[in-house]
């Protein structure tokens, strides 16, 4: 009798675990985000915001994946194998209008949304110090990398070069990889130069500076204004002197924005409650736990909306609008995805 009446309690209790375990699961979304290379800013970001959703218990669950960047980030947006992306704002404009790269021909990511922008991207052009390179033009002939296959560093290398009538087949080398890996050809002489766009600070770019002898190559005025005749999105910037080790003088150069982007299959509910959970409620998180310096520099949720360059996702509008945000008519979600116009 009591061996019946045990092994009834123990049945009952698995039957209610196993319930409570598959209702927690059906409401639980599950969110990929696409990063970038470990040893760029993209990646912590992304970890980052992961670990502040799963901590916040809103029934939301995340993880973010290492890849190679804006263009892979995307496409697997696109495919429906993430959920959301980092990625630049020209990658993002390139994707949802089917243009300007070469992996978005006959390929427009029409469920790409925007969510928020972040930080401004600067395109750090590293040369080492011997050499002999002044100018853009200074880099026909030589070994360069030009970002992983895929990635906005790739297609930047490619504008920038193009504005100054070079490509890639001028180049001795057009060698690709992870920026890691790129960091040690630089210090071991085995490249000339290497394109990055990144926010300021990157571990890869200071690992640089420490282990080889290199310059940060200024793009002068003149330069700028043939750029930016061809691709508007790129703006002035300047990295201040010292921000690398031995680079003590102002760098002038181009930036772009990076991004957070999202498939519009997600919810408005579950990209609403993602939004306010990470620029709301875990704000202060958000600066502080996320290893990521430009955040905290440059992040604003009355900002996030500047250099946006694809319409934002309907969860995305509700908790701008919530904030007080305006939000250009340009950037309202196609009718398609069942948003409301911005409240007057």
């Amino acid at each position: 009798m009591c061996n019946k009446l045990a092994k009834r309690i123990l049945a009952a209790t698995l039957g209610l675990a196993l319930t409570t375990s598959m209702a927690w699961a059906q409401s639980t979304s599950f969110i990929t985000i696409g990063s970038g290379s470990t040893s760029g800013l993209y990646y912590p970001t992304a970890v980052g915001i992961a670990n502040i959703l799963n901590n916040a218990d809103v029934g939301l669950r995340a993880n973010a994946r290492s890849t190679g960047a804006s263009v892979f980030n995307a496409n697997a947006i696109g495919e429906g194998s993430m959920q959301m992306g980092m990625m630049q704002n020209n990658i993002a404009y390139y994707a949802y209008n089917g243009t300007g790269v070469e992996a978005f021909e006959n390929n427009q990511i029409e469920n790409l949304r925007g969510l928020v922008g972040l930080y401004p991207e600067a395109i750090h052009i590293l040369a080492r110090a011997d050499a002999g390179i002044e100018s853009v033009a200074d880099l026909a002939g030589k070994r360069v990398y030009v970002g992983d296959v895929g990635s906005g560093t790739e297609q930047d290398a490619k504008n920038i070069m193009g504005a100054f009538d070079l490509t890639f087949d001028d180049l001795q080398a057009t060698v690709r990889g992870s920026s890691g890996n790129a960091v040690g050809l630089l210090r071991d002489d085995q490249i000339a130069a290497m394109f990055y766009t990144v926010g300021l600070g990157s571990s890869a770019i200071v690992e640089a500076a420490q282990t080889a002898p290199i310059t940060v190559v200024s793009i002068s005025e003149e330069e700028l204004g043939q750029l930016q005749e061809e691709y508007a999105f790129y703006t002035p910037f300047t990295i201040p002197g010292g921000t690398y080790p031995g680079v003590d003088e102002d760098v002038q150069t181009v930036t772009l924005k990076a991004m957070l982007a999202a498939s519009s299959e997600l919810s408005e509910d579950d990209v609403y409650t993602f939004m306010n959970t990470i620029f709301n409620e875990k704000l202060e998180a958000f600066y502080n736990d996320v290893q990521n310096p430009n955040l905290d520099k440059y992040f604003t949720v009355k900002s996030a909306l500047e250099g946006m360059s694809i319409p934002l996702h309907a969860g995305a509008v509700k908790f701008f609008e919530e904030q007080g945000v305006e939000i250009p008519s340009e950037l309202m979600p196609p009718e398609s995805d069942g948003a409301q116009p911005a409240s007057e």
